[in-house]
C-alpha cells in the first residue's frame, strides 16, 4: 500500500519539484499552498496531484487542512514542511511585521504541522519528517536576520524532535538548500548571478529543484530508518557545516 505524503508549499518551485518525485516513487501526494490559486490549479492539472490551500503559520488553520487530507487522501505518514517566505531587509530598518510573518511561516509552522501529525506517526510506529531549511540558516545572510534565525531554528527543531522521535520508528532531518534554480533565484539580476553568486559555488552552477527532491525521496524511503536528526548540504560545495 501507498505511503501518504504531504508537501507544504508543494505546488511552486522546490515544492513542487518534490511532490512530483514523491508521486513518480509511488507515494500518494497532497500539496499545501498558501495563495496563489491559479499556480496551485496549473500544478494539479499537470500533476494530478490533490491540492490544499491554508496559512502554514496558523495552528488552527494547520489542523483543519491536515483533516481534510487525511479524510481525503489517508494519515500522513511523510510530512515534507517546504513551506517558507521571505522579507528581506537589514535590521537596522526591518519592520516588527517583517520579522513576525518570517518567523511564524517559516518556523513556526514546523511545530503548527508537526504537531498535528506526531500522535498518529507514533501510535502507528511510522514516520518521516523533512525540513526543507536553507544554506543562510547554517552561515548567517546580511539583509535575511529573520530567514536566517528561522532557518537556523529549523535545524534545532529537528535535532531535538529527531530525539524524541527515534524510539517510535519516526526519523527527522533537515535540508539546506544552497543556491537552487528556482523564480526566486531567477528574479535575481544576472550580472549579480554571475559576479557573485557563482563563483561561490565550487561545482560552478545553480542547483537544480529536481535534486533536492532527490534528497527528500532517499530520506523519506522505509529503508532510510538509520538517518535521523541529519542536515543535508545540498549546495554544490558552497559552504560545509
Amino acid at each position: 500500500m501507498s505511503r501518504v505524503a504531504l508537501v507544504t508549499g508543494g505546488t511552486r518551485g522546490i515544492g513542487a519539484a518534490i511532490s512530483k518525485a514523491l508521486k513518480e516513487k509511488g507515494y500518494k501526494v497532497a500539496a499545501s499552498y498558501a495563495g496563489n490559486d491559479e499556480a496551485a490549479q496549473k500544478f494539479k492539472d499537470e500533476t494530478g496531484i490533490p491540492v490544499f490551500k491554508w496559512d502554514v503559520s496558523s495552528f488552527e488553520a494547520c489542523g483543519e487542512g491536515i483533516k481534510q487530507v487525511e479524510a481525503e487522501v489517508g494519515p500522513i505518514e511523510v510530512l515534507v514542511n517546504n513551506a517558507g517566505i521571505t522579507k528581506d531587509a537589514m535590521l537596522h530598518r526591518m519592520k516588527p511585521e517583517q520579522w513576525n510573518a518570517v518567523i511564524n511561516t517559516n518556523l513556526g509552522s514546523l511545530f503548527n504541522m508537526c504537531r498535528q501529525v506526531i500522535e498518529g506517526m507514533r501510535a502507528r510506529k511510522f514516520g518521516r519528517i523533512i525540513n526543507i531549511s536553507s544554506i543562510n540558516g547554517q552561515k548567517g545572510q546580511m539583509g535575511q536576520t529573520n530567514y536566517s534565525a528561522a532557518k537556523a531554528g529549523e535545524l534545532g527543531f529537528t535535532k531535538a524532535l529527531a530525539q524524541e522521535s527515534a524510539k517510535a520508528g519516526i526519523t527527522v532531518n533537515a535540508i539546506c538548500p544552497g543556491y537552487i534554480n528556482t523564480e526566486m533565484v531567477q528574479a535575481v539580476p544576472k550580472d549579480v548571478l554571475e559576479k557573485s553568486i557563482l563563483p561561490l559555488i565550487p561545482i560552478g552552477r545553480l542547483g537544480e529543484p529536481e535534486e533536492i527532491a532527490r534528497c527528500v525521496v532517499f530520506l523519506a524511503a522505509d529503508d532510510a530508518g538509520l538517518l535521523t536528526g541529519a542536515t543535508i548540504s545540498a549546495n554544490g560545495g558552497q559552504y560545509f557545516h
